[in-house]
């Protein structure tokens, strides 16, 4: 049975993510079968988010995909992010509880410090959710360029960054304040405003926006889940 039937009559839940990008592919070619392209840009950018969020130029380096097919392909995914997340539709970030609760299921007790964000709108709605890096037990490597590029790609107005501490003791180092000041620094440069950074332990966090590291947002809560 084609892949179209398939859909047709089975519906969308059978289908992996391979199966469904290869369907808006379309059609290959003697070197490059859809189903090949589709794995090839899975394993290239992780997810279909990853792939969302993508650059056209960095979609097109791949066999198969050409700068048509590229835009074909974000346009797709871009369209069926859009209709599942309106404005209002969006979570709303209003604590650092808020975004704990987000944060804490990709960073839990993870073995290894990890890097996350979310990404906001300016009514503070939830637009993203990347984990961005992950280092060692000890340190995870945060590069500014990184943090911003996927705000830039989110069009967000703020962000919230969020590591793990595996010791489970979510005191803030000397190193995890000097990098809250410098992307607060070089978010200030690109007009995206850093929010908060959380940094996360054994069922608790602390804040360095409550901490008095950053300004925070007009009608923003204390948290209460806070180390």
């Amino acid at each position: 049975m084609q892949p179209r039937e398939r859909f047709t009559l089975q519906g969308p839940g059978v289908f992996g993510d391979d199966e469904l990008l290869a369907l808006i592919i379309g059609t290959g070619s003697k070197d490059h079968r859809p189903i090949g392209i589709a794995r090839c840009l899975l394993e290239t950018f992780g997810s279909l988010a990853g792939i969302a969020d993508a650059e056209i130029g960095e979609i097109t380096v791949l066999p198969g995909l050409g700068p048509a097919r590229a835009v074909q392909l974000k346009a797709a995914l871009i369209a069926g992010r859009r209709s599942l997340l309106s404005e209002e539709s969006r979570p709303l970030i209003q604590s650092a509880d808020d975004a704990w609760r987000q944060l804490y299921p990709h960073l839990a007790g993870q073995p290894r410090e990890s890097l996350a964000a979310l990404y906001l709108s300016h009514s503070h709605r939830l637009l993203a959710l990347r984990v961005l890096t992950t280092g060692s037990d000890r340190h995870t490597i945060v590069d500014p360029r990184q943090v911003y590029r996927a705000a830039v790609r989110a069009e967000a107005a703020g962000v919230i960054i969020a590591h793990n501490h595996p010791s489970g003791d979510p005191t803030a180092s000397r190193p995890d304040i000097s990098v809250t000041r410098r992307l607060a620094e070089a978010g200030a440069v690109i007009g995206v405003e850093l929010l908060d950074h959380l940094i996360l332990g054994a069922g608790r966090y602390v804040s360095l926006a409550e901490q008095g590291l950053l300004v925070r947002p007009a009608g923003w809560r204390d948290g209460r889940l806070r180390g």
